[in-house]
């Protein structure tokens, strides 16, 4: 059975913005869909979160697909990482997603420290490729927090197909969004092998 497991991000829960709608879309379709709560998630850390990630998961392969939100994405990475070199997973939709840098955030000392224990603790891309069968990344023209220069890194190092949606801010239940049709269409694709 093709499983998905729904990463959210910072300051995100399973019940936020277009996730409930997601897991509903891809539950009429027959897949197994996981939106585990991420711990702390005002103060997250890396290891908890990808400890988390890799329980929900439990024993990933070929009908496994990830769906990450702004640092789920970074997440979803971090735990491909971490798997055994030649297992390979369906692949991933990365929304939002970031490697390079991260925009308009409060000067709070907490948020800068959460930027750059993120930012700051290296990432091996092409280790992450090598884990993805396919991949596909989306952003929006006006994010406040992820700029499109973090589009570089999922085309040419991971490889990802990518789409740019005009003016979807951060794809967040905060600013009204509840559904992400983009993001189920392109689970199906991947899990057709499109």
């Amino acid at each position: 059975m093709n499983r998905v497991i729904i990463a959210h991000g910072w300051e995100g829960y399973p019940k936020e913005g277009w996730f409930p709608w997601l897991k509903r879309e891809l539950e009429a379709k027959g897949f197994a869909v996981e939106v585990p709560q991420l711990p702390d998630t005002t103060n997250p850390r890396i290891e908890p979160w990808v400890k988390a990630l890799a329980t929900a998961t439990g024993t990933p392969d070929r009908a496994t697909y990830f769906v990450g939100h702004s640092m789920g994405c970074q997440t979803i990475a971090r735990y491909l990482t971490s798997l055994p070199a030649n297992l390979v997973v369906g692949g991933a939709v990365f929304v939002a997603g970031f490697f390079r840098r991260l925009t308009g955030l409060e000067a709070e000392q907490g948020v800068q420290e959460t930027d750059r224990h993120w930012l700051g603790t290296p990432l091996d891309l092409v280790a992450v490729r090598q884990h993805l069968a396919a991949s596909v990344a989306i952003f929006s023209t006006n994010d406040p927090f992820v700029p499109l220069d973090n589009v570089a890194d999922f085309e040419h190092i991971l490889g990802a197909k990518i789409i740019i949606l005009p003016e979807r801010g951060h794809f967040s239940g905060s600013n009204g969004c509840t559904e992400l049709p983009e993001v189920r269409d392109a689970i199906f694709e991947l899990a057709q092998g499109v």
